[in-house]
């Protein structure tokens, strides 16, 4: 149940981005009368999400026939692979937010005139198994490291995540719920960066105790004693499956490197780029416009989900 809550924050994260995405299109389809296409988009849909979260689900809980060792290995850099991945998700959102609903109507206006449908489901699609994959990367990162072998509550979560993810994407199309998409990518992004720390350690911990990086058993400092008498706590356990908080009380020397840089380069540039001072998309040249409607809806979008929602209204 430990990594329930995580599990859960990760796929409604992903799932927003993806529901979004895809809400938008459909939104643009049902506007210029193509609802044609929506067939198509709908089984892309199923099939990005289905093949991802099949081999999240293989990778997470399959049969296992490996060496200790080359678990050891494929653990720690399927580890480091899911940081990456997250790093990588937070900024480009914080990145592209703002202009992503005149982009994808620029680009879905210009697929429909160039006579090809088929690039707007393929954008679909795109998203969503880009999102797909790093939630199963992500998930697999964080139960491995939680140590926790169940099934149901892991999977749970992730499905509980993606049923809000797509009806909150759903009440944004129909113009329900107003939501300042801004501030939910920034906290959300705070949190997955303190999650991303916890599994950096465990990641090097992983590579240290198969021999491919030295200094398993080496610690820096040792209160592991502090950690017996809670280790048992549900609010223990919770802030474990969250953040690995076990490794801060024994770490060795390059795990406590390794969470301490990543945690201060990427707080910090976080911080930057939620204050516009760095990767943001000012200067960063517009798409060629179709037509003149299509550049004064450009100018005029935002980064919040009231907007969005209008622009559905408007659709429906």
């Amino acid at each position: 149940m430990s990594v329930f809550i995580p599990n859960m924050l990760i796929a409604l994260r992903e799932g927003v981005e993806a529901a979004l995405i895809v809400g938008i299109i459909v939104a643009y389809l049902v506007k210029v009368g193509r609802k044609d296409v929506l067939p198509k988009l709908w089984i892309g849909v199923i099939l990005a999400a289905a093949i991802p979260m099949g081999c999240g689900i293989y990778w997470t809980w399959g049969p296992s026939t490996l060496t200790f060792q080359a678990q050891e290995i494929l653990g720690g850099s399927l580890s480091i692979v899911a940081v990456g991945f997250v790093t990588w998700m937070i900024f480009w959102m914080g990145k592209n937010s703002r202009k992503m609903t005149a982009e994808l109507k620029d680009k879905a206006e210009a697929a429909l005139e160039s006579g090809n449908p088929m690039a707007l489901v393929w954008m679909a699609v795109f998203a969503v198994c880009r999102e797909g994959a790093e939630t199963a990367i992500f998930v697999w990162a964080t139960v491995k490291s939680s140590g926790d072998t169940g099934v149901i509550w892991p999977a749970a979560g992730v499905i509980v995540g993606l049923i809000l993810a797509i009806v909150i994407g759903w009440l944004i199309y129909k113009g329900s719920v107003s939501i300042n998409l801004k501030l939910f990518f920034n906290i959300t992004g705070y949190l997955l960066i303190l999650v991303a720390a916890g599994i950096m350690m465990y990641g090097i911990g992983d590579l240290q105790e198969a021999g491919v990086l030295p200094g398993w058993g080496v610690y820096l400092y040792d209160y592991s004693a502090v950690i017996g008498p809670v280790a048992g706590q549900w609010w223990f356990v919770l802030l474990n499956a969250f953040f690995n908080v076990q490794y801060w009380f024994y770490p060795t020397h390059a795990q406590f490197a390794g969470w301490i840089i990543y945690l201060v380069v990427v707080l910090v540039l976080f911080t930057l780029q939620i204050k516009g001072i760095i990767f943001t998309d000012k200067g960063k040249k517009a798409a060629p416009k179709v037509n003149e409607k299509a550049s004064e809806e450009t100018e005029a979008s935002d980064a919040t989900v009231e907007e969005a929602a209008e622009e559905a209204q408007i659709a429906g």
